[in-house]
């Protein structure tokens, strides 16, 4: 895990040509088959992992439990994860031009949720991929590029350093695609 990637981002696997993974819709949001006894206290939040196959072949996929790692707040702190409410990727072919998505739920104390960072680590035909690191939050302002007015105390943690650091390489990096396909060849 070289840098990390910025909810809603995708990445891509080289070793698994056309495979890519993102951590996307995070959001406060009570669980669907209420809420579990040990989460007591604590805020909800839920989010999407969508595996995509881009390639011309398909690809076996696991999601399961012990693959997924939710840290909270400054300090990393574990996230409560309900694994009755959750919904993950077990075994499914993926074939090209396909998706499959898991459903997370999870809680912590409110406080903590401005930082969340999501550690996911795929199995793809019985392989173990690299550990990827998403970083986000619940209540940020949309905008974390830097522009704009001072958005207050949650902005100086290096989660959100790298945040700003990737959308702006995002961004750039769209840019120059779009450039590219308006140049003639």
């Amino acid at each position: 895990m070289h840098e990390p990637n910025v909810v809603g981002d995708w990445h891509e696997y080289d070793e698994h040509a056309g495979l890519r993974v993102r951590v996307h819709r995070l959001v406060a949001a009570e669980p669907p088959r209420g809420r579990d006894d040990a989460a007591q206290g604590l805020t909800y939040v839920t989010f999407r992992v969508t595996v995509e196959n881009r390639g011309d072949r398909h690809f076996g996929v696991h999601l399961e439990d012990g693959q997924i790692d939710i840290r909270l707040g400054p300090d990393g702190e574990g996230a409560f994860i309900d694994w009755r409410n959750s919904q993950f990727i077990e075994g499914f072919d993926v074939h090209p031009l396909r998706r499959a998505t898991a459903v997370l739920y999870a809680a912590g104390p409110e406080a903590s949720l401005a930082q969340i960072d999501v550690q996911i680590q795929l199995r793809v035909e019985e392989e173990w991929t690299a550990r990827h690191l998403w970083v986000g939050g619940i209540g940020l302002p949309e905008d974390l590029t830097g522009t704009g007015a001072h958005h207050g105390p949650v902005r100086g943690g290096v989660a959100h350093q790298a945040s700003d650091f990737l959308k702006a390489q995002r961004d750039l990096k769209e840019q120059q695609d779009q450039k590219g396909q308006t140049e003639p060849t």
